[in-house]
């Protein structure tokens, strides 16, 4: 089967050949892992709350088996950035992969809490290396219009792995809290297609790389400070949805972990066809256009959460999240390198990844307290009107980056 066309950056112009295809659909499904790897495990943290329930403050430390890999991600994303920039993608690409399947995959035999999250710690280490170099190939593949349709894939791929794997992972977790952990083992399948079909970009390129450092006129400081912001504020209020919508359908009475996978990965379908848009959105609207509508599906549909009475009510909650996931995601990433030198593109990937999982850690320490205070619904609405803040203030911006050359083009 061959993977969607795209055009190659100016070095590799033309008809796009089988082994490039190749290569496209091979770097898709190898972004389609990380995303939402963490919350691969999202219907079991009941289950692992009750095997545990002796372990003192063990609420809080269920809820980290998900997102204590973010914080090892943020921390070592720019170093794999580093990494990747001085000595090369592919090979930190298939040591992160093998390391990825054993450390996911851990839960299937370890059996104390603390030996499960060292297993999770060791499995952000794993995300770090593959996003960081993921984002960074794309950067050496692809520009321009190409590079932002490349996003809206990449997106989708994601939005179908995140739909598979909670889904996936919520039908595995009625059988055993372990269940969810076996599906990291996919990732096996995915090294033979790397080692064979993902070429390190020219060596000459790399080279210059270590030694190149952006002078003062390129003027990217404060964009790229702006994306980061942006990355971090959305995913932390994003992963509410899987640290707390299982214990949120429970205090319903919907206690089946199916349903928590399903209502999660219902989000991850809509995102497939918004991220399949975003293109074509983002050329309409531009980039602070799509921020805007992005944090205004997420608030709406946190409002929605906040006011269901009912399962169905739940679903097409969490259906309108998947608008915000599938325009988001390419967009920060698409922002990114549309700013970044060459010579930096892993450095400033690596310190993207950080920022989106740094907001991923942070999101059950600053939700719990709110939990605890308001209640579920009364927290989930209360983000949601935070994003819908955001999405005004975004709205703001767009406006004024529209109306100012209008302005310029009036006095000249």
């Amino acid at each position: 089967m061959s993977g969607p066309t795209f055009h190659a950056a100016p070095a590799a112009q033309g008809v796009l050949s089988a082994s490039t295809r190749a290569r496209n659909l091979t770097l898709l499904c190898v972004s389609a892992l990380t995303i939402m790897s963490g919350a691969t495990i999202s219907a079991s943290l009941p289950g692992i709350e009750a095997r545990f329930a002796e372990v003192e403050g063990v609420a809080l430390l269920s809820r980290l088996m998900l997102t204590l890999p973010a914080i090892f991600i943020a921390g070592l994303a720019p170093v794999a950035g580093v990494i990747a920039d001085r000595f090369g993608r592919k090979r930190l690409l298939l040591l992160s992969l093998v390391i990825f399947a054993l450390a996911g995959s851990s839960g299937l035999v370890l059996d104390s809490l603390p030996a499960l999250l060292v297993g999770r710690a060791v499995l952000g280490i794993s995300v770090a290396g593959i996003m960081t170099t993921a984002t960074a190939l794309v950067g050496d593949f692809f520009e321009g219009a190409a590079r932002d349709r490349y996003m809206g894939f990449q997106a989708a791929f994601v939005g179908i792995g995140g739909a598979f794997f909670l889904s996936g992972g919520g039908l595995l977790a009625d059988l055993h809290w372990r269940g969810p952990f076996a599906i990291y083992c996919l990732a096996f399948a995915l090294l033979p297609a790397v080692l064979s079909l993902i070429p390190e970009p020219a060596g000459a390129e790399l080279s210059r790389v270590a030694d190149v450092k952006p002078g003062p006129g390129h003027g990217f400081a404060l964009p790229l400070a702006l994306v980061l912001l942006a990355a971090g504020l959305h995913f932390a209020i994003f992963y509410m949805l899987p640290t707390q919508l299982p214990f949120y359908l429970k205090s319903l009475g919907i206690a089946q972990p199916s349903r928590a996978g399903i209502a999660i990965g219902a989000g991850q379908v809509v995102g497939v066809a918004a991220a399949l848009s975003f293109s074509r959105v983002r050329s309409r609207i531009g980039r602070m256009g799509v921020f805007a509508l992005g944090f205004a599906a997420l608030g709406a549909g946190y409002l929605g959460l906040g006011s269901a009475q009912s399962y169905a009510g739940i679903l097409a909650a969490t259906a309108i999240t998947g608008i915000s996931m599938g325009l988001m995601t390419p967009n920060l990433s698409a922002s990114l390198l549309a700013i970044a030198p060459p010579a930096l593109r892993g450095r400033l990937s690596g310190a993207l990844i950080a920022s989106i999982f740094a907001g991923q850690f942070i999101s059950p320490l600053a939700s719990q307290p709110l939990v605890r205070s308001w209640g579920y619904a009364g927290a989930f609405t209360g983000a949601g009107m935070l994003l819908g803040a955001l999405a005004l203030v975004c709205l703001a911006s767009r406006m004024l980056l529209v109306v100012r050359p209008r302005q310029q083009e009036d006095r000249a």
